[in-house]
């Protein structure tokens, strides 16, 4: 069988290499078998020291999902009321006519071009089809820009605001490890390829702990499962901060080299004793006391933390407290020691020939992304400027995932707003769309991957010609461009120009990540050492080169410049009225087969099931539910309905509604985020997704 082959017409089989597009730390590389044209089969690469040739349950099927049958073949013209889902086939010659003049018409008027708002996140991880051409659209007509907070900045600036950048221990380091601690994250589930890595540490002697209100699949597999109430994690590592420095377990060599604030950060975790953070986080004292023991005692302790934690109030100090406890103990030292939220600015691709800013036609209002209900309904009100005008959605399905859906759905349904939707199926969002345009999946178009995950640079190839009308994102942004009278050669760039200009070989990290690597291996490892010990000896990437446990940066924002616990908005604790009102902490984290509403509709995935909310049994009990009947989940923002499922699963006071499902459906036409609201986080503007008080009953 030959790889990479382009001739697709003999009835060759060819083998063509790839990337998983989607928003996963592991960013598998792939091989996609085509047959006459057609993909038959897709796999994970056994060479890629990450990917190990195996894929998650949910691109395992991505060839159902490319050749689905309610695949976007044409574009699709609105013909009846908005949200009716109601649509005609049109020609591509039509859609561009019609969106060209009509943003056009709304650069000319008196709103102007900021009138004009794009809204895209991670449907595809691709610096390619998710941030390069459509960004240079953008900016050249002067639009709105578009804050993409709704998953990674808080944690990125708790991170930022300690170690200086998102880059964290290298995975492949955790064979070395003596303890790993599961902090918040469900591997099985949100970074599989990271498991095998787990195992051979525990084959050498390592515990694994999972600290989760949730008993994940992955808590179920550790040696131990820690059950934490929602919000409190910064106290548990204050916690163990002061067992550490009260029992002399702290590396002091390494705080006095490579930090700042040691001192400070000492007197501080005495104000955070067990005794007081055990009720706080709902955690027995002795837990903490012991967990505090083995981090201090371990020579090379791993800690792999994830973005649910960073979902509340307080989440961005969530963050930057528990980064702070690899410095405390020194674990930067060793291989297998240290903190993962993310590698990705391991990583320097040239975002600015990407993206080109200097095509911007000038300062622009950004609005978050958290707060499109409020821009849709409120106007200047909601987020100053003109009203938004038109919304250009790719790579993302905000009906369904945007927080405070009913506001975002009032606000998709107003008649003068004019919606553009670059989709592969009919979602929720493309309901409300006055033109659906067909676009391509990974198997179909160029683009290059980083990870958050690992640090492997991966190509992707076309494997197979595009579904019918399909077309690429950069494609369809160069119609609209050269349809609206836009004439600027980087909008006239093709796609492997694009990843050309992207590997910027000149950086030390990307030595050696070139299009002609990438071409023959499909993937290259960046230029640093194996395993990679990001801060061994300090050089941290904060403005004092170390380790900044006391930050002038954080004084500077009206911040506690030290590691503390910020509580999360509603807290039973600090918000008792409306505890007494709505007393269970709902969490909507990943459902094992879905990528936040990514795969909702391959039905082998959905497996003829509907929403599930479980609860602990203690809780169920007390309002008379019982397995398997249904329930209504509600607050004052709104409700939905689902499954019951009773058991330990999750700690008491705590549900979880597993998520993000598309809306039409669901039996009730809703999901989780109808009782999610617009709230930022402390750090990044951030999304409140998990902190979220609700109140369950039994349907009527």
């Amino acid at each position: 069988m030959s790889i990479d082959s382009t001739n697709e017409n003999d009835g060759a089989t060819t083998l063509v290499r790839g990337a998983c597009p989607h928003d996963c730390p592991d960013a598998c590389a792939t091989l996609v078998t085509v047959e006459g044209g057609r993909a038959t089969r897709i796999q994970g690469d056994a060479d890629h020291p990450f990917t190990q040739g195996f894929l998650c349950a949910k691109v395992n099927r991505y060839l159902e999902r490319t050749y689905h049958k309610d695949r976007l073949t044409t574009p699709l013209r609105r013909v009846g009321a908005k949200g009716s889902g109601q649509f005609e086939p049109a020609t591509w010659d039509e859609a561009l006519d019609d969106i060209a003049a009509k943003l056009n018409a709304i650069r000319a008027s008196s709103d102007g071009p900021q009138a004009i708002l794009p809204y895209s996140y991670a449907g595809t991880m691709g610096y390619v089809q998710g941030d390069s051409m459509d960004r240079r659209f953008f900016g050249l007509i002067g639009a709105s820009e578009l804050d993409r907070t709704i998953c990674s900045t808080c944690g990125a600036e708790g991170m930022k605001m300690t170690v200086g950048a998102s880059i964290g221990a290298d995975g492949e380091g955790l064979p070395w490890s003596d303890l790993v601690l599961l902090w918040g994250t469900n591997t099985l589930t949100a970074n599989p390829h990271l498991w095998p890595f787990v195992l051979k540490a525990r084959e050498n002697g390592a515990t694994i702990i999972a600290i989760d209100p949730i008993r994940t699949r992955t808590a179920e597999q550790c040696d131990e499962w820690i059950g934490i109430r929602p919000g409190t994690d910064a106290a548990l590592a204050l916690a163990m901060m002061h067992v550490i420095f009260s029992e002399g377990l702290e590396d002091a060599d390494y705080i006095e080299k490579y930090t700042l604030g040691g001192d400070q950060l000492r007197e501080r975790a005495k104000e955070w004793p067990p005794a007081r953070v055990a009720p706080l986080c709902g955690i027995p004292e002795e837990t903490i006391v012991s967990l505090a023991r083995r981090y201090g005692r371990a020579k090379s302790a791993f800690v792999r933390i994830n973005y649910g934690m960073q979902r509340h109030g307080g989440g961005g100090m969530a963050v930057r407290t528990i980064a702070c406890l690899p410095a405390v103990c020194g674990h930067w030292r060793r291989p297998g020691g240290g903190i993962q939220l993310s590698t990705s600015k391991t990583f320097q691709f040239n975002k600015e020939s990407l993206t080109r800013p200097d095509m911007s036609a000038g300062p622009v209002r950004t609005i978050n992304m958290i707060r499109l209900g409020d821009a849709l309904n409120n106007g200047d009100a909601g987020v100053g400027g003109p009203p938004v005008k038109a919304l250009v959605v790719y790579n993302s399905n905000p009906a369904a995932v945007a927080p405070d859906r009913n506001a975002v759905v009032r606000g998709l349904g107003r008649e003068d707003l004019f919606t553009v939707v670059l989709e592969h199926f009919q979602t929720d969002t493309a309901d409300w769309a006055d033109w659906i345009l067909p676009a391509t999946t990974q198997l179909e178009h160029w683009d290059v991957h980083f990870s958050y995950g690992h640090l492997y640079a991966t190509l992707n190839r076309p494997a197979i010609e595009p579904t019918a009308d399909a077309k690429p994102n950069t494609e369809i942004f160069r119609l609209i461009a050269a349809r609206m009278g836009l004439d600027h050669p980087a909008l006239r760039e093709d796609d492997v120009s694009i990843i050309k200009g992207s590997l910027d070989t000149s950086t030390e990290r990307m030595k050696g990540v070139t299009f002609d690597a990438l071409m023959e291996k499909g993937w290259v490892r960046l230029n640093v050492p194996r395993p990679f010990l990001p801060f061994s000896a300090g050089g941290f990437l904060t403005p004092s080169g170390k380790c900044e446990f006391y930050s002038e940066r954080m004084k500077a924002m009206g911040l506690d410049p030290l590691p503390t616990f910020t509580p999360p908005h509603e807290f039973p604790e600090t918000r008792p009225d409306l505890a007494a009102k709505y007393p269970l902490a709902l969490i909507s984290s990943p459902r094992h087969q879905f990528l936040n509403s990514t795969f909702v509709n391959v039905d082998s995935l959905r497996r003829n099931a509907e929403p599930e909310v479980v609860l602990h049994r203690n809780d169920a009990v007390v309002r008379g539910i019982t397995e398997g009947v249904r329930v209504v989940v509600a607050n004052d923002r709104g409700f939905f309905t689902g499954i019951a499922r009773v058991g330990k699963s999750v700690r008491e006071g705590v549900a979880n509604a597993p998520s993000v499902w598309w809306t039409k459906l669901a039996p009730d036409g809703k999901n989780a985020n109808d009782t999610t609201s617009q709230l930022i986080t402390d750090l990044g503007n951030g999304p409140v997704f998990y902190d979220n008080l609700v109140e369950i009953s039994v349907a009527d």
